[in-house]
């Protein structure tokens, strides 16, 4: 099983950072996904994400990552752990380090997009959460 790293990152008007894989993506590539990556052998889940978090976009939450869910998805012998933060951060603080684009979105047009498999679920439970809400 491969263990992912995800990261929920929310703004100060609510809005949700999304990376829209490019065309060299190994896996789902020219689809949205949240920031992430495989969790290294030497690394906590949470360590990966941060980790990620910084070399995709150049950033870091304001407080400390919290665990939202953890998602199975057999048929790709994956195990997603999706992680939630906010950041005072805006798009003009986004460096790109990985991807077509990273972007803040707000939360009432995330949907509206192609997503890689497991992430639309995960993130339309995220907005409907307690924990978004403590966020925003």
């Amino acid at each position: 099983m491969l263990l992912i790293a995800c990261t929920f990152v929310v703004d100060r008007d609510g809005a949700l950072l999304l990376q829209l894989r490019d065309d060299k993506a190994p896996y789902f590539p020219n689809v949205w996904g949240l920031p992430g990556g495989a969790i290294e052998a030497e690394e906590t889940p949470e360590q990966g994400a941060a980790r990620e978090l910084w070399e995709e976009a150049r950033l870091r939450v304001d407080d400390r990552l919290r665990l939202f869910a953890q998602q199975e998805l057999p048929e790709q012998a994956r195990v997603k752990n999706y992680f939630y933060g906010a950041t005072s951060a805006r798009q003009e603080d986004v460096v790109l380090g990985e991807g077509a684009a990273m972007v803040f979105v707000p939360a009432a047009e995330v949907l509206d997009r192609p997503f890689t498999p497991g992430t639309a679920e995960m993130i339309e439970r995220f907005l409907s959460s307690r924990e978004y809400a403590s966020l925003t």
